[in-house]
């Protein structure tokens, strides 16, 4: 390999370093899975550690994770010897796809869910202050007003969620080329 393709590696596998930490994985995950993606045979675990310079329990807690996450896949050696050997996944529209059902769609659906408790919150709220104000008619402290603007707020979040929903099942349904062409026809 040439000093360039190296050193154009090296910024990769830097780049998917940081890219791993921004989905919640370690900057050895980011490593571990950028050495696979650029060999061109799967490696074992001691392979691995050479490559890396990371310990075993390193090595071997990274590539249950990345398994796990489907970001890499296990393989038998070749012969059918007892080693288990990594590949990475290159297909980077999978890796999207997973994250997406795997972290994005997680997160969005209790943030959604928690939106919809706090506006139910509020509705219980507006019910029991409409139940007093027909007691007393003397609204003199403005908080149907502010309730007004926080529940207009938290409608649109609500919405805004819902639609962003949709969007990532969109994204983890279509291949690339289907969702390409459902934007496409949309903007039409």
């Amino acid at each position: 390999m040439s000093e360039d393709a190296a050193v154009a590696r090296e910024r990769v596998i830097e780049s998917l370093e940081q890219s791993a930490e921004v989905y919640g994985l370690s900057r050895s995950a980011g490593r571990i899975y950028g050495v696979l993606y650029f060999a061109t045979d799967p490696l074992s675990i001691p392979e691995l550690v050479e490559r890396t310079g990371y310990a075993k329990s390193t090595v071997s807690n990274v590539t249950r994770t990345l398994t796990r996450v489907g970001l890499i896949r296990r393989r038998s050696s070749d012969g059918g010897g007892r080693r288990v050997r990594f590949a990475a996944e290159r297909e980077v529209w999978f890796i999207v796809q997973t994250v997406f059902r795997q972290y994005v769609s997680r997160e969005l659906q209790t943030t959604h869910r928690e939106i919809r408790r706090a506006e139910r919150g509020l509705d219980d709220a507006e019910d029991a202050d409409d139940a007093e104000d027909a007691e007393d008619a003397d609204d003199a402290d403005g908080t149907d007003d502010a309730n007004g603007v926080e529940a207009e707020r938290i409608r649109e979040l609500r919405e805004t969620y819902a639609d962003l929903q949709e969007i990532v099942e969109l994204a983890s349904d279509l291949s690339a080329a289907e969702l390409r062409d459902a934007l496409e026809s949309y903007e039409r």
